[in-house]
This record gives C-alpha cells, structure tokens and sequence, in this order.
C-alpha cells in the first residue's frame, strides 16, 4: 500500500524538485501540492494523505502555524518539515507543535526518504546535524510524562548513545556488529521501559542522565 504524500512548499521550482525524487520510490504517492498554509488545509482535507512534507517559511503566516492547525483538524495526519533553517529553536518550535520530523534541504536523498518511512512508524527523524541543539537544551513539552529509573544493559547503553549521536538504526548495527534487527529490539526495549515514545525523548533521556 502506498503512503499517501502532500508537498506543501511556496516554491514551484522546489515542488517539482521534490516530486521528481519522491516519484522514483515505488511504495510513496504524491496526492497533490501546495503553495501556502491555506491551499495546505483545504487539500488535506479533500486528498487525506499521510504525511505533508511542509516548508517552515511558507505564507500566508508560516509552515509552523499551519502544522498545529493541521494536527489539530487531522490529527492522523503526519507533518514532516523540509527547509533550509538549520536554526534550534525553529527545530524545537517545530517538535513542540508535534511535527514527526525536522529534514534540512541540503540533507541526502535517501536521508529525506527515510525520514518519511520514520515518520509513517511513528516515531520523529532529526537530521543528525540538528540533533546537537537536542542535546544541548532537551526539547519540553506540556505533556512531559514522568520518566522512571532506569539502569540500562551494557548493549542498550551502547544503542542509546550512538542513536543520541544521530546515527541510524544501519549505522549503529554496523559500528556494534550486530544485526539491523537487534538494534531496533534494544532501541523497542527501550522505548517500552523509559516509558518513551519517540527518539527525541531517548535523546532527550540520555542527556538528563549524563548517558553520554
């Protein structure tokens, strides 16, 4: 089945930039495209996609803004930001209003590829050069749950730092030797004891804890 995928950018010329590298990946299906947080709005609501690749600077007010309405009208709607602002607090802006990803326009092609398969499984994708600003002032929220204590294993110590570093599941396999697989039941296990529900938050933990 095919995620479904709005591109929501004032630019044309990035729009179709954007819809050219999407379209080669057989399992993602661009619905339509946006030019500004209205058009954003009311093509979600008659196209439903999965996810909305959505530009911050975008008019009439910004891609922000526009993300809290959408997750407020659809919140089964996914929002994944694309831009050029390598800037902390707009990351920290935008994780607040409850994006599922934060992706930098200079960033690979397939690093924006997995950011949207990232998103889909319900967890947030940073672009690992974003993801110092997490880790010197920890993204809050006002649904911060309660985090309990926590004595990782040697090898969940090991998985937890190298994700707080901004390596991926693939990377960190590698640099530990073991399976993809392994590392995303250490990454599951966890998530399930800390209470956790996204990678942020394990960054954000591991941080409060001195893990690093």
């Amino acid at each position: 089945m095919s995620i479904r995928i709005l591109i929501a950018d004032d630019h044309a010329v990035v729009r179709t930039g954007i819809r050219a590298l999407l379209e080669t990946e057989s399992d993602l299906e661009i619905v339509g495209e946006a030019a500004d947080g209205v058009e954003t709005l009311s093509l979600i609501g008659t196209l439903h996609p999965d996810l909305v690749l959505l530009d911050i600077t975008m008019p009439p007010e910004n891609g922000i803004k526009t993300a809290r309405q959408v997750l407020e009208i659809h919140p089964e709607t996914k929002v994944l930001f694309l831009t050029v602002h390598e800037d902390e607090d707009l990351l920290r802006e935008a994780l607040r209003a409850g994006a599922s990803g934060y992706i930098i326009k200079r960033a690979e092609e397939h690093e924006i590829i997995r950011a949207i398969h990232t998103a889909l499984r319900g967890d947030i994708y940073v672009h690992p050069a974003m993801t110092r600003a997490l880790l010197d002032k920890p993204v809050t929220t006002e649904h911060r749950r309660e985090r309990p204590a926590f004595q990782p294993t040697p090898r969940e110590l090991d998985v937890l730092r190298l994700l707080a570093k901004g390596n991926t599941n693939r990377q960190i396999a590698g640099l530990l030797g073991i399976s993809t697989r392994t590392v995303e039941n250490h990454r599951a296990n966890l998530m399930d004891k800390l209470g956790l529900s996204s990678r942020v938050e394990l960054v954000s933990y591991a941080e409060e804890n001195d893990l690093l």
